[in-house]
């Protein structure tokens, strides 16, 4: 007799996941929706703590910085989580990951083809995942001390490739240059390590929320009190460390490794916003995680956004091509939120995963699950009876 397998109710809000982790998806709704204020939020270049209409700006840098640590936390979620697994498993996630990098790359380049005024990230997400697959099965404090070494190095490097891009257009900036390959790495890496924390309920969160709240504030005083940010930052490029005019040797050091501004690739930087991001995906799974089908539905909204990124970041950049003339402010931004918000509803309530992450997974599915070893035969004189 044949038996009729249960249909499973795609999306359905407080529905029995596959594993997800509802708080990673709504970090994620947070960072799409920070960079889509920073694209058409018409917020400002920095923070004045002494100017309320000027707090938008901490949408700038630090939108980028979560969403490249979330890629870092998702690619430890499918690689094994605290115990990603040996040979021949490995190769095959890592081959997965591999063409889901290119499906990224590919996509990332057709977006930039459209010509917006905005700096396109994915390409160098796409060479992340690749640069990821080598370190899958590091330690954590291997991870960890990789991504303080980054760190360090990120200003650096930003100066020293800087010039390659001197005669290069909107296009080429964006492939390397806006969004540096050594800067972000440090936030996949700081990421993949959360992923390879030991499971610890709330306590392990709250540990986190701490240390990344801790971390990011004595950041950014030391940044603040070290190397304040120039008065005038028009001429500043984002990615690259900003020296003023002026300055003499020991500010001009200052201002490369310890400057709090956004986009700078200083230590301050990328620590800080590497910090926050820890912080707030933190404080996202303390508020959504383990609290029951009622929380997982109040929280559907945003979780539906946060499991569709790459569908989700590819629709805003069309938009925003296809209305050259689109205003820019708040009005415009609760527009793309509500508009994504109802889109990513429907979609997962009816169809499941996001048109983009679909295509994605087909692809990647595309390479076999390593073959089982062959049974041991059974030894004579102990051979199972009929």
């Amino acid at each position: 007799m044949t038996t009729q397998r249960p249909v499973p109710r795609l999306g359905v809000p407080g529905a029995a996941s596959s594993g997800r982790l509802v708080g990673v998806d709504v970090a994620r709704s947070l960072a799409l929706f920070g960079m889509v204020a920073a694209h058409v939020g018409d917020v400002a270049e920095d923070v004045d703590w002494a100017d309320p209409t000027s707090f938008g700006a901490v949408v700038n840098g630090r939108s980028a910085a979560l969403f490249a640590v979330l890629a870092g936390v998702s690619i430890g979620l499918v690689s094994g989580r605290d115990r990603p697994p040996g040979p021949p498993e490995i190769g095959r996630v890592r081959a997965r990951l591999a063409l889901r990098a290119v499906v990224v790359v590919v996509v990332g380049l057709l977006l930039m083809a459209l010509q917006t005024p905005v700096y396109v990230v994915l390409p160098t997400y796409g060479a992340l995942f690749l640069l990821a697959l080598p370190v899958l099965r590091w330690p954590r404090w291997a991870l960890l001390l990789a991504a303080a070494t980054c760190a360090v190095a990120a200003a650096p490097v930003a100066l020293a490739i800087a010039p390659l891009y001197a005669d290069a257009g909107m296009f080429g900036v964006q492939l390397g240059l806006v969004y540096p390959v050594v800067t972000f790495w440090t936030y996949v890496l700081v990421g993949l390590a959360v992923a390879r924390s030991r499971p610890g309920g709330s306590v392990q969160q709250v540990l986190l929320l701490a240390s990344g709240t801790v971390v990011a504030v004595a950041a950014y005083v030391v940044g603040n009190a070290a190397a304040p940010i120039p008065f005038d930052t028009t001429s500043a490029f984002p990615g690259v460390p900003f020296v003023p005019s002026g300055s003499d040797a020991g500010q001009a050091v200052a201002q490369v490794f310890l400057s709090p501004r956004d986009h700078s690739s200083s230590i301050v930087d990328v620590v800080g916003t590497a910090a926050i991001a820890v912080a707030v995906i933190a404080l996202c799974r303390l508020l959504v995680d383990g609290h029951g089908p009622l929380v997982t539905r109040i929280a559907f909204p945003l979780s539906a956004v946060g499991s569709m990124p790459l569908t989700v970041y590819a629709l805003h950049l069309v938009v925003i091509a296809a209305w050259p003339e689109m205003p820019q402010g708040p009005t415009t931004w609760w527009g793309f939120v509500v508009g994504a918000v109802l889109f990513a509803m429907l979609w997962r309530r009816f169809l499941g995963r996001g048109p983009l992450e679909r295509l994605t997974a087909r692809i990647a599915a595309a390479v076999p699950a390593p073959a089982a070893a062959p049974a041991a035969a059974p030894a004579p004189g102990n051979r199972p009876r009929a």
